[in-house]
């Protein structure tokens, strides 16, 4: 009894896809090339033919070459604006299903829950075209279920719900049930394409009279998967992109087996459906190759049965060829009567792999009976377990050779670590992990490692590795490559490990080097840890080092920060500035300038004075005027100056006091109301002769006057004194 191999009408480009694919065509030909913004479909088979006619596809309008095509998924309005922003030519070859999709959430005023997929490309076009931010995308009836219960009770009364062009048809007819069960006043548009759901139902009466399906389409075409998906609850499925992706013998094996379990009188069809993004020269191609294989007249189908019938039993070990993949599990053909499942935990030992990153359609693996169910006719099997035991036999070579093997942190358990790898479950206890005792293993989880193999016991199936051990070699290796390169002068960037007082330990690739406190800022600082925290990257170079006692000097200031340069350029001897007092020492006090230059007022130059006790003046914090005194380039030191502006102050005063009152004479003033007056000499000033005052006071009264000779006064000989000035006889006495 043989096959006939039956493809369905509506299998292939859809009406968008079609479109789009013309009009990069035509493009290509009139242009010489063009590009698409993205894959302009999902099938690699059409890309690489189209890529050979001079269409390229950009991932971004600036990458564009010639004209810019817009695919059938659309793209958010931001993205258009951009385009004609930037004076990219470009055609829009949006499908018009979806360009309706874009006008219905454009002019909705409220929420939008959109049915479909969020990584694919047309929702994310759709997301793009929503007003608000309050939109939603839900791929189950549960989470729509959810969001609609938090929407209510947050007070969300009005909603628009749309659906992606390819969503499965079954599922949104449940999620409209859904939706009017919470919201009566829900706006519901129905947006799957027509032909979608045209194809969906008849891949669905096909494969439910068919004894194997073949799904021919992009494995990311989001509407091809949908129909592996609906095809799957009927018949065995076989997904592939294109012909050469069928693996003859293995499908003659199938059929072989399907043979078997139906009767000869039911009628036995290949059924053949394709998704959107497949062009019919692909189709046919996997018709015809179907074909070749059913009408091969060498194979007699039930004879194939009876030559391939093998007994098993739980525990056999057998080879098996993978048929189909879901995400629950393998498929596989044993060239016996029964049907062969791995659930997609017996895959791998890792719980993260999914079965589609495990195995594929064709490959033939080794796996261990786990159940029978005769009644049935199903086989269950393990692949990990064979995995496993291959495993532990190359991590006993690999600990013999002392070599370091690879793989992925699957779990964290107690007292250590798992690590999948070579199909082996591998313990790594805490203290292997290279994790310190107060961190956290939960850092290395669904991380690859590197590790030694300590110990296996091949009875049991058991390793032990030690990551801590390859982390040892690491270092050990860098510290000799460290040692034979290291130059003065030489730059790292290095991780901060310990901070002490006088400076910080900096790792650089497994060896450690100082960084002293000076060497940090040129500002000043009190300890390190104002401006450095253990785990900071740090640029340092090499000062100096020393290999036999393994010892690196290095320096973190960079000389075009260095304040003293600009300190040079802006200030000079002779210039009042103001500083801030940030020490103070028995000699002095130390202000600061600019951040990273301090100056020195030494005590004698603090007040006019003498002071014994500087503490006594000033104080830390406080803004003080001084003078730059001077600037030593050499040392790097300048000295300051209260006293030299306390000294000025007076001078300035006096050469501002008006001439009128120091000329004025003194017989014009009454007798008893001349006082003698203090005054600083200048050399302005006029001779004491010509100064009445002493004439006009009593002789008894009259005394000398102590002042404080300047390099501007007159000499002291020039100066008569005040008595020789007027007799004093000539005085009016106090009986008169």
């Amino acid at each position: 009894m043989s096959f006939t191999v039956q493809a369905a009408k509506t299998a292939g480009f859809c009406f968008g896809v079609s479109r789009a694919v013309e009009l990069a065509e035509n493009e290509a030909k009139k242009s010489g090339r063009c590009s698409t913004l993205g894959p302009l479909i999902h099938n690699e088979a059409e890309i690489e033919r189209l890529g050979r006619l001079g269409v390229k596809t950009a991932d971004s309008p600036d990458e564009a070459e010639g004209t810019l095509i817009i695919r059938s998924h659309g793209v958010a309005a931001k993205v258009v604006s951009e385009i004609e922003q930037k004076g990219i030519p470009y055609i829009d070859a949006t499908c018009p299903f979806v360009k309706k999709i874009h006008g219905i959430v454009s002019e909705a005023n409220a929420g939008v829950i959109i049915a479909g997929d969020r990584e694919h490309p047309e929702v994310q076009g759709i997301i793009g075209h929503c007003r608000g931010d309050d939109v939603y995308v839900v791929s189950e009836p549960e989470e729509l279920e959810n969001l609609l219960v938090r929407l209510k009770t947050l007070g969300q009364n009005a909603l628009t719900m749309v659906a992606q062009t390819t969503f499965n048809s079954a599922k949104w007819q449940s999620f409209r049930e859904i939706a009017r069960k919470h919201y009566t006043n829900i706006a519901i548009f129905d947006t799957i394409c027509n032909a979608t759901e045209e194809r969906q139902r008849e891949a669905e009466q096909l494969a439910s009279a068919a004894s194997l399906m073949i799904v021919v389409g992009g494995k990311n075409s989001s509407n091809t998967r949908k129909l592996a998906e609906i095809c799957q609850k009927h018949c065995p499925v076989l997904f592939v992109q294109r012909g050469s992706d069928i693996d003859k013998a293995a499908v003659r094996r199938l059929l072989a087996d399907l043979s078997k379990t139906q009767s000869s009188r039911e009628k036995r069809i290949v059924g053949i459906t394709a998704g959107a993004s497949t062009p019919a020269y692909i189709i046919k191609e996997v018709h015809n190759i179907m074909s070749e294989i059913i009408k091969d007249e060498d194979i007699d189908f039930m004879a194939e049965v009876d030559k391939t019938f093998k007994k098993v039993y739980i525990g056999n070990r057998v080879k098996a060829v993978v048929v189909a993949v879901n995400n629950n599990e393998a498929v596989v053909d044993l060239g016996t009567k029964h049907s062969g499942y791995i659930p997609a935990d017996e895959l791998s030992q890792n719980p993260a792999d999914k079965p589609e990153d495990v195995v594929k359609v064709g490959d033939e693996i080794d796996a261990i009976v786990t159940s029978i169910n005769d009644a049935e006719g199903v086989v269950t099997l393990s692949k990990k377990r064979v995995d496993s035991v291959l495993g532990v036999e190359k991590m006993a070579a690999a600990m013999e050779a002392n070599e370091t093997v690879e793989g992925d942190v699957a779990a964290v358990v107690k007292g250590g670590i798992i690590v999948a790898s070579n199909g082996t479950r591998v313990f790594i206890p805490a203290s292997q992990t290279g994790v310190p005792r107060d961190g956290k293993l939960e850092s290395l989880l669904k991380t690859k490692v590197r590790f030694k193999v300590i110990e296996v016991t091949e009875a049991r199936g058991r390793v032990v590795g030690s990551i801590r051990m390859v982390l040892k070699e690491e270092r050990e290796a860098a510290r000799a490559a460290f040692w034979q390169n290291i130059e003065v002068g030489q730059k790292f960037t290095g991780e901060v490990k310990s901070i002490e007082s006088y400076g910080v330990f900096v790792d650089l690739g497994g060896v450690d080097g100082m960084v002293h406190s000076s060497e940090l800022t040129w500002n000043r600082i009190k300890h390190p840890k104002e401006i450095v925290s253990i785990g900071d990257k740090l640029d340092v170079f090499v000062k100096s080092f020393d290999p036999d006692k393994k010892r690196v000097s290095l320096g973190c200031k960079k000389d075009e920060d260095n304040p003293w340069l600009k300190f040079e350029k802006e200030y000079a001897v002779g210039d009042v500035i103001d500083a801030k007092i940030v020490s103070i020492t028995p000699f002095g006090a130390f202000a600061q300038i600019i951040p990273g230059v301090d100056g020195l007022i030494h005590i004698s130059q603090v007040s006019t004075e003498r002071i014994n006790n500087v503490a006594q003046v000033l104080t830390v914090g406080d803004e003080v005027k001084v003078k730059i005194i001077e600037i030593n380039s050499e040392t790097n030191r300048v000295s300051l100056s209260i006293r030299a502006l306390m000294e000025a102050a007076p001078e300035a005063a006096d050469e501002e006091a008006p001439v009128e009152e120091e000329a004025a004479p003194a017989e014009e003033a009454p007798a008893e109301e001349v006082k003698p007056k203090r005054t600083r000499k200048k050399k302005e000033e006029a001779p004491v002769e010509e100064a009445p005052a002493a004439e006009e006071a009593p002789a008894e009264e009259v005394k000398p006057k102590r002042t404080r000779k300047k390099k501007e006064e007159a000499p002291a000989e020039d100066a008569a004194p005040a008595e020789e000035a007027a007799p004093a006889e000539d005085a009016p006495t106090t009986e008169e």
